[in-house]
């Protein structure tokens, strides 16, 4: 007999550069990202207060209410 795990996907709101933002639950900082159509690698995130390095984009789990700064990395002189 197969066992299927089911992943329950929900909507939630984070509110993002104080704008609040629906996002299918659950999901990483990483997921969240790549749906606002930003590139991981080119922003630099602060989660609930916290900054968090581009390491653990792909491990930190983001929840309702959750608040983020975001600002993105621009090169040039």
């Amino acid at each position: 007999m197969t066992t299927r795990t089911h992943v329950d996907r929900r909507e939630g709101g984070v509110i993002a550069n104080g704008m609040k933002v629906v996002v299918s639950l659950p999901c990483t900082i990483e997921d969240f990202l790549l749906a606002q159509k930003l590139l991981p690698r080119s922003v630099v995130v602060e989660h609930n207060g916290e900054p968090i390095a581009p390491s653990e984009f792909s491990r930190r789990k983001v929840r309702a209410g959750d608040r983020f700064e975001i600002v993105k990395v621009v090169a040039g002189g």
